[in-house]
Protein backbone atom coordinates (compact mmCIF):
# COMPACT_ATOMS: atom_id res chain seq x y z
CA UNK A 1 0.00 0.00 0.00
CA UNK A 2 1.41 3.41 -0.74
CA UNK A 3 2.08 6.82 1.77
CA UNK A 4 -0.79 8.89 2.53
CA UNK A 5 -1.36 11.98 0.32
CA UNK A 6 -3.16 14.94 0.68
CA UNK A 7 -5.17 16.00 -1.52
CA UNK A 8 -7.40 18.75 -2.10
CA UNK A 9 -11.08 17.81 -2.81
CA UNK A 10 -13.44 20.05 -4.39
CA UNK A 11 -17.38 18.56 -4.71
CA UNK A 12 -20.45 20.10 -6.62
CA UNK A 13 -24.27 19.80 -6.16
CA UNK A 14 -25.23 16.52 -4.99
CA UNK A 15 -21.84 15.71 -3.95
CA UNK A 16 -21.19 18.34 -1.70
CA UNK A 17 -24.53 18.21 0.11
CA UNK A 18 -23.89 14.19 0.86
CA UNK A 19 -20.30 15.11 1.91
CA UNK A 20 -21.59 18.15 3.48
CA UNK A 21 -18.47 20.36 2.71
CA UNK A 22 -18.14 21.74 -0.88
CA UNK A 23 -14.20 21.07 -0.40
CA UNK A 24 -11.48 19.37 2.05
CA UNK A 25 -8.03 17.82 2.38
CA UNK A 26 -8.14 14.68 2.41
CA UNK A 27 -5.70 12.00 3.35
CA UNK A 28 -5.81 8.92 0.89
CA UNK A 29 -4.07 5.97 0.10
CA UNK A 30 -5.46 5.83 -2.97
CA UNK A 31 -3.74 5.31 -6.15
CA UNK A 32 -6.16 6.15 -8.88
CA UNK A 33 -8.92 8.89 -9.12
CA UNK A 34 -11.63 6.01 -9.59
CA UNK A 35 -10.19 4.68 -5.90
CA UNK A 36 -10.41 7.82 -4.25
CA UNK A 37 -13.88 8.48 -5.26
CA UNK A 38 -14.60 4.37 -3.75
CA UNK A 39 -13.21 5.83 -0.65
CA UNK A 40 -15.06 8.74 -0.51
CA UNK A 41 -18.35 6.93 -1.14
CA UNK A 42 -17.70 4.51 1.80
CA UNK A 43 -16.93 7.79 3.67
CA UNK A 44 -20.04 10.04 2.84
CA UNK A 45 -22.33 7.00 1.26
CA UNK A 46 -22.38 8.96 -2.05
CA UNK A 47 -24.96 7.55 -4.10
CA UNK A 48 -23.32 7.92 -7.45
CA UNK A 49 -22.38 4.63 -9.15
CA UNK A 50 -18.79 5.53 -10.65
CA UNK A 51 -19.82 5.51 -14.14
CA UNK A 52 -21.54 8.37 -14.07
CA UNK A 53 -18.88 10.52 -12.32
CA UNK A 54 -16.84 12.51 -14.38
CA UNK A 55 -13.29 14.00 -12.78
CA UNK A 56 -10.81 16.93 -13.17
CA UNK A 57 -7.24 17.13 -11.90
CA UNK A 58 -5.26 19.97 -11.75
CA UNK A 59 -7.99 21.95 -13.70
CA UNK A 60 -7.87 19.14 -16.69
CA UNK A 61 -10.31 16.54 -17.30
CA UNK A 62 -9.11 13.15 -16.88
CA UNK A 63 -9.93 9.54 -17.22
CA UNK A 64 -10.82 7.55 -13.55
CA UNK A 65 -8.12 5.54 -13.91
CA UNK A 66 -5.47 8.71 -13.67
CA UNK A 67 -2.70 8.41 -11.24
CA UNK A 68 -3.03 10.71 -8.07
CA UNK A 69 -0.07 12.74 -6.94
CA UNK A 70 0.37 14.42 -3.66
CA UNK A 71 -1.29 17.82 -3.73
CA UNK A 72 -3.69 16.97 -6.42
CA UNK A 73 -6.51 19.35 -6.69
CA UNK A 74 -9.65 16.73 -7.88
CA UNK A 75 -12.94 17.66 -8.50
CA UNK A 76 -15.54 15.11 -8.73
CA UNK A 77 -18.56 16.14 -10.87
CA UNK A 78 -21.57 14.36 -10.88
CA UNK A 79 -23.92 14.66 -14.02
CA UNK A 80 -25.51 17.58 -14.16
CA UNK A 81 -29.72 18.95 -15.24
CA UNK A 82 -30.80 21.60 -17.16
CA UNK A 83 -33.59 22.99 -17.90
Amino acid sequence: MSKPKPVKLTYFALLADQAGVPEEILLTQAETCAQLYQELQAKYGFALPLSHIRVAVNDAWVSLTHPLQPNDHVVFIPPVAGG
